[in-house]
C-alpha cells in the first residue's frame, strides 16, 4: 500500500481511507442499505490486510452504531498507534435544543461520545461534517483549538462548504492562534468536478489536503446509468446528487470505454482519475461486496494517460454546487 502524508502535515496515511458509512445497524439513523456488524467486519479486517491505515466515520451514521462497529473491530484486529481514525461532527444526533451544530456546547458532548463508541482514548483527525450558520466561526474554531489542547484529537479538518467559508475559518484560526484544519473531505468525482474552480485551488495554496468524498460518485461509474441497486433505490441525498438523463450519461459511457480499452473494471479508471489530481491525498471510499477493496488498490497502479483523462472529462458540463447541506 502506498502512504503520503496528510497535506503539509507530517502524519502518514494510506492513499486510500475506507469510508465507514456503509457499516452501520440497519434501522438505526437514515442509512437503510447499511450492513450489520457480522456483515461490516470482514471489509475493516480485508482494508487492514490490504494496507489500508485510514479508516473515516462521523457520529451522524447510523446513529452511532458506525463508529461503535469500527471502533470494535480496530480494537480487534490492528493496534491504536498503526491506524488513523477519522470522524465528523455537525448533524442532528438527538431532537431539542443543542442536539446538532458547531457551537462550543454541540462539539464538547459530541466528542466525548464518539470516543466512548470509538472505544479510544483520542481521534486523529476530527472534522466538521458541514458548515453551521447557525454559530460564529470563531466560537467553532476556539472549541476545536480546545479539543485538540485536551488530547481528544490530534487534527482537524472540514468537509463541503464554499471556498470562502473555509478561508474565513483558517483565518480566524490563525488570526487567534487557534489549530487550523489540515484536511478538505469535499465532493469529488467525474460527475461532479465544481471543486475545481475554489476549493481545490485554496487548499493547494494553503498545503490543505484534500480526501474526497464519494470519488465513484455512489457507484454510479461504476455500472450502466440505467442499473439500480438498493443503495440507489433508497438514497434520498444520493438521488439529488445526478442528472443521469442529462450529461451524466455522457461521463458514464466515457468510464465505460476508457475501461473496456483498458480491461479494467470501471471503479478502478473513474478512482484513478480522482487519484491523479493534484491535491488529492486520499480518496474515501466505500466497500459493501467482494472485489470492491481490490479493485480500490489495483486503481493505485492505474496510470491514465492525458488522453485517457481528456476523454473523461470530455463531457463533463457545468454543475450546480450541491453537497454543502
Amino acid at each position: 500500500m502506498k502512504t503520503t502524508r496528510l497535506g503539509s502535515t507530517g502524519l502518514e496515511v494510506s492513499r486510500l481511507c475506507l469510508g465507514c458509512m456503509t457499516y452501520g445497524e440497519p434501522g438505526r439513523g437514515m442509512h437503510e442499505w447499511s450492513l450489520a456488524e457480522e456483515q461490516s467486519r470482514p471489509f475493516i479486517k480485508q482494508a487492514l490486510e490490504l494496507g489500508i491505515n485510514f479508516f473515516d466515520t462521523a457520529n451522524v451514521y447510523s446513529d452511532g452504531s458506525s463508529e461503535e462497529i469500527l471502533g470494535r473491530a480496530l480494537r480487534d484486529f490492528a493496534k491504536r498507534h498503526e491506524v488513523v481514525i477519522a470522524t465528523k461532527v455537525f448533524s442532528p444526533m438527538r431532537p431539542g435544543p443543542n442536539g446538532m451544530g458547531l457551537s462550543r456546547k454541540a462539539i464538547m458532548h459530541e466528542i466525548d461520545q464518539s470516543l466512548r463508541r470509538l472505544g479510544t482514548d483520542y481521534v486523529d483527525l476530527y472534522q466538521i461534517h458541514r458548515w453551521d450558520p447557525n454559530t460564529p466561526i470563531e466560537e467553532t474554531m476556539e472549541a476545536l483549538h480546545d479539543v485538540v489542547k485536551a488530547g481528544k484529537a490530534l487534527y482537524i479538518g472540514a468537509s463541503s462548504m464554499h471556498a470562502w467559508q473555509f478561508a474565513k475559518a483558517q483565518h480566524v484560526a490563525e488570526r487567534h492562534g487557534w489549530t487550523r484544519f489540515v484536511s478538505m473531505q469535499n465532493y469529488l468525482n467525474l460527475l461532479y468536478r465544481e471543486e475545481e474552480r475554489e476549493m481545490i485551488p485554496l487548499c493547494l495554496d494553503q498545503g490543505v489536503g484534500l480526501i474526497p468524498w464519494s470519488p465513484m460518485a455512489r457507484g454510479r461509474l461504476t455500472r450502466p446509468a440505467n442499473e439500480e441497486t438498493e443503495r440507489t433505490r433508497t438514497d434520498k441525498f444520493g438521488a439529488t446528487l445526478y442528472d443521469l438523463e442529462g450529461a451524466d450519461r455522457g461521463v458514464i459511457e466515457a468510464v465505460a470505454g476508457v475501461a473496456a480499452a483498458r480491461g479494467v473494471p470501471r471503479a478502478q479508471v473513474a478512482l484513478a482519475w480522482v487519484l491523479q489530481k493534484p491535491g488529492v491525498t486520499a480518496p474515501i471510499i466505500g466497500a459493501s461486496k467482494p472485489g470492491h477493496l481490490e479493485d480500490a488498490v489495483a486503481a493505485l497502479d492505474l496510470a491514465l494517460t492525458a488522453d485517457e483523462i481528456a476523454r473523461l472529462e470530455a463531457p463533463y458540463v457545468p454543475h450546480a454546487v450541491i453537497g454543502h447541506s
